[in-house]
């Protein structure tokens, strides 16, 4: 059975005011694989998932989604996104939930961008998936974090993206929210066959998720299974032997 590329980079290389962010990173994502990006503060994981949208340009190298370049990409609808930072919601910001998540569906019309009659079952079915039905007509500002995140996510999952992107999504949840939102990923991931990269700073918990690790450090350290990343000798070095058994958990018999 042949494999689809959803991601590749050649070479791919960014520098701000002189100073190299990122260098010559080179990887191939396959339809239906799972992609945890992990690495130290400042390794510049938030930089190559700006990179990969298209939200800033290369300095060097290129960008593939869905076979075409980064820079005459056209069909965004199937790419959905969640960034690293969600704004506080003012508590009288005139929206309610289910107008949030609406949203996600408007970035593919054409104008005048308006929510159609035929939309409203992708809208209830990210409402429920993410578990906030109930609250659909609460203002987001009413909120919590982790009801916002769950908003949010669900905007980002309307428009049923063959890929989604995460930035740090389970920073605001709490551990039963994390476990329901592992939950989803995996639904979406085992059951729908939606691709998924997820940059995490939980490097031993993605490793009960994610099929594909790629370890950043301004450079690519690792890109591969979880199960190269632990028979890998050169990881045990790199890491040490600790920091790997802690990563690899899941391989524990």
């Amino acid at each position: 059975m042949q494999m689809t590329s959803v991601v590749t980079t050649e070479n791919l290389s960014f520098r701000f005011n002189g100073v190299e962010i990122l260098s010559d990173i080179a990887f191939t994502l396959e339809k239906g694989e799972f992609l945890g990006i992990v690495g130290p503060n400042g390794s510049g994981k938030t930089t190559l998932i700006r990179l990969l949208l298209g939200l800033i340009k290369p300095t060097g190298g290129m960008v593939t989604i869905f076979g075409q370049s980064g820079d005459v990409f056209r069909e965004w609808r199937k790419i959905g996104y969640l960034p690293q930072k969600i704004a506080a919601f003012n508590p009288h910001f005139p929206a309610t939930v289910e107008e949030i998540v609406a949203l996600g569906l408007l970035s593919g019309k054409s104008f005048p961008r308006r929510v159609a009659r035929g939309d409203r079952k992708s809208i209830e079915d990210a409402m429920a998936l993410l578990d906030i039905t109930s609250i659909r007509h609460k203002l987001i500002g009413e909120l919590s974090g982790g009801q916002q995140q769950r908003v949010l996510i669900a905007k980002a999952l309307v428009a049923g993206p063959e890929l989604l992107i995460l930035d740090e999504p389970t920073t605001a949840l709490d551990p039963e929210g994390r476990e329901r939102f592992f939950a989803t990923l995996k639904n979406l991931n085992g059951d729908r066959g939606v691709t998924i990269i997820m940059i995490t700073h939980d490097i031993g918990t993605i490793g009960l998720h994610a099929s594909k690790l790629l370890y950043l450090d301004k450079t690519l350290v690792f890109f591969g299974s979880f199960d190269d990343f632990c028979l890998s000798t050169d990881m045990t070095d790199y890491f040490g032997e600790h920091s790997q058994h802690v990563i690899c958990h899941r391989h524990d018999t």
